[in-house]
């Protein structure tokens, strides 16, 4: 009798042609295809995401762990553990936890370091990431909503930096919630109801359980659901490109997402975790033995925050002394109120600005090309004006050590960043705007004159010309070829009345387009006439 000798597939086969043949395993299939079909730019600006998912999946990995030993407990107990020093102190079973942690778990010492070195490293990848996103304008639509939960992203990886800072329970933390209370009391009104709600009751009362759900619960989820609404966003609306004149070394084609950016993003996931855990390994972060438990009678002196909280109190530190008034039988502190209104404000501001730009500009079309942030002068100069008035408030968070480092008076250094604080965000705005206004002068020069040579040609009339090199037409079409937004002047509503509102955005409008130089001209090409023919750049 015959024997079918012929090969019926691996178990695993089976199964996969099985689910391809399902309606679920064919919407699998058909995703697959069309990201195997979408291409990604190569350039050095979308590298900070995968650093923040790399940042993010180190923490919870070891937050998961550490969950295991910490005890969030504000109960006093005597500490009997291996560090001599701290031998018979009563310190919190929270305190006593992240000791056992970091002298008596193995491997707990670099768990914990780990997890710190990464909540110090995410705040910067996405500061980044909104600089960038800011700088080319790929805040605008469709995009707008990325760019809120990019923000809200920020706001919640600061949340948790901010409620793990104080989870150990040592001397520094405590000053930090000390300072923290201070300013809850000094708002007027709910300052009593909110200190107590948030402590628990007298200092420092719960606030170690309280802030413990916070960091476990509050932020994780809110980080899983805004880095998920953002990559359902880029896979509806695809990746901005880069003007780059249409040739695929220049990044306007980009790579397969899958599989070569997916290898690529890998790759740089790999290398990001093996930094972080090398940087554990070799330097050490917060060592609480070195601070000890918390007093609450108690602060520590030179105590500083994490970097990513540092513009929060610079701005307190800023504040002149004796800012208060009493009204309605209440005393009513400038000193907290001012830094907060401002502060605030400045954020409002930032979560807001597509909106405000697309308002200002009657902006309601879509997007996809990248702009060159010297061709938008008015919005490159407020987002340098925005940094160095955050950087003067992270600065003057360390006021007293700047002071201390380099032998000055507090009081000079205080008042050099209060001058600094008024005068450098202006400052910055117009000397950006100038060398944005002599970047597109530059570029209009090379699009009209070409490349310097460096050969110097004598004219038949004895006149001396040095030759220049035109460019190609993909670097003109890079150069000139950007779309420019036109402004909408202030129109009267149905009935014909011309509103404030209307008035001001027209205004704005007029400011926000203001500074553009026009790349379109002759060129004179060693004594020749031509017109530069730039072929249009469409919207992709």
């Amino acid at each position: 009798m015959p024997v079918d000798r012929r090969r019926t597939g691996s178990f695993t086969d089976r199964v996969s042609d099985r689910l391809r043949s399902t309606r679920m395993g064919a919407a699998v299939a058909s995703v697959r295809q069309e990201l195997r079909g979408r291409s990604i730019p190569l350039h050095w600006t979308n590298l900070f995401g995968v650093i923040t998912i790399a940042g993010v999946a180190v923490l919870f990995v070891t937050g998961v762990v550490l969950m295991v030993v910490y005890v969030p407990s504000s109960e006093a107990v005597v500490y009997r553990g291996p560090h001599v020093p701290l031998g018979g102190v009563t310190v919190s079973r929270a305190f006593d936890s992240v000791m056992r942690v970091s002298f008596e778990v193995p491997g707990g010492l670099l768990l914990r370091q780990l997890h710190h070195w990464a909540a110090l490293m995410v705040p910067a990848s996405v500061l980044i990431q909104l600089l960038v996103m800011y700088f080319t304008g790929g805040f605008r639509r469709p995009r707008r909503g990325s760019w809120l939960m990019l923000f809200l992203l920020l706001i919640v990886v600061l949340a948790g930096g901010w409620s793990g800072y104080a989870l150990p329970d040592d001397m520094l933390s405590g000053s930090g919630l000390r300072i923290v209370e201070g300013i809850t009391l000094g708002i007027p009104v709910i300052g009593t109801w909110l200190s107590t709600a948030l402590f628990g009751g007298e200092f420092p009362g719960r606030i170690i359980e309280n802030l413990y759900l916070v960091h476990i619960l509050v932020v994780p989820v809110g980080m899983l659901v805004l880095i998920a609404g953002r990559a359902r966003s880029a896979y509806k609306n695809k990746p901005p490109q880069f003007a780059a004149g249409g040739r695929e070394e220049n990044n306007i084609v980009g790579i397969p997402l899958l599989p070569h950016a997916a290898v690529r993003a890998g790759g740089l996931f790999a290398v990001v975790v093996g930094l972080l855990v090398l940087m554990s390994t070799l330097v050490t972060v917060n060592p609480i033995w070195n601070y000890g438990p918390a007093d609450p009678g108690n602060a520590s002196a030179g105590s500083q925050p994490d970097w990513y909280t540092g513009f929060l109190d610079g701005a307190l530190r800023l504040v002149p002394p004796g800012w208060e008034f009493e009204f309605l039988d209440r005393t009513w502190t400038l000193a907290v109120l001012v830094p907060l209104t401002v502060v605030g404000a400045f954020l409002v501001v930032v979560a807001l600005y597509p909106f405000l730009e697309g308002w200002i500009m009657h902006d309601s079309v879509d997007h996809h090309i990248l702009d060159r942030p010297r061709n938008t002068t008015i919005r490159t100069s407020i987002g340098v004006a925005g940094v160095i008035f955050y950087g003067i408030l992270w600065t003057a968070g360390s006021a007293d050590i700047i002071a201390l480092l380099f032998h000055v008076s507090f009081e000079t250094v205080i008042l050099t960043l209060q001058v600094a604080l008024l005068v450098g965000p202006l400052a910055a705005f117009f000397v950006t705007q100038r060398v944005c206004i002599a970047l597109q002068r530059k570029d209009r020069d090379l699009v009209l004159h070409g490349y310097e040579t460096g050969r110097i040609v004598r004219m038949p009339g004895g006149e001396y010309i040095e030759v220049h090199q035109p460019l190609d037409e993909y670097e003109r079409w890079r150069l000139a070829a950007h779309k420019p937004a036109q402004a909408v002047e202030a129109r009267p509503d149905e009935d014909g009345r011309l509103r404030r509102a209307e008035r001001l955005r027209g205004w704005l409008a007029v400011r926000l387009l203001g500074d553009r130089i026009s790349s379109a001209g002759t060129r004179k090409d060693s004594g020749m006439s031509t017109t530069a023919s730039l072929p249009p750049l469409e919207e992709a």
